[in-house]
């Protein structure tokens, strides 16, 4: 059975070698959930390059945003990787990331040199009311 994370990465373009290099550790090195020795969990690849863009609309966008859907990935791990990164533009890291069972992405950003959720932290899943039909 696969426990999917769906991540996104929206990065200034000066960091596109960051976030390959991020791919790599988590294609060869990111530990699983629940299963640390075992290593790997899927990779990263560009949605909006040159060629390869997959948006919608008659522009290309000005922006780099990477993707992936992650096999029984870490999420600790992969948020403690991103906040290790010598990003160039920190501030402009996004991280975007929707969790098995969850209904929505959870927004992270790098703020005084530490990464740290934006958006939202509240209502979850969880909480009562929150599916209307249910």
């Amino acid at each position: 059975m696969s426990w999917v994370a769906n991540v996104m990465f929206s990065v200034d373009m000066a960091d596109s070698a960051n976030v390959e290099a991020l791919s790599a550790w988590l294609r060869t090195e990111a530990p699983r959930r629940g299963q640390p020795e075992i290593r790997g969990v899927g990779f990263l690849r560009l949605l909006t390059g040159a060629g390869t863009n997959q948006w919608g609309g008659w522009k290309q966008p000005e922006c780099e945003v990477w993707a992936g859907a992650l096999n029984h990935a870490d999420l600790d791990a992969l948020r403690q990787r991103v906040s290790e990164v010598p990003w160039c533009e920190p501030n402009l890291v996004q991280l975007l990331v929707m969790d098995q069972e969850q209904a929505f992405f959870r927004v992270w950003m790098i703020r005084g040199g530490e990464l740290r959720q934006f958006a939202p932290s509240e209502p979850d899943e969880e909480d009562e009311g929150f599916h209307r039909n249910r």
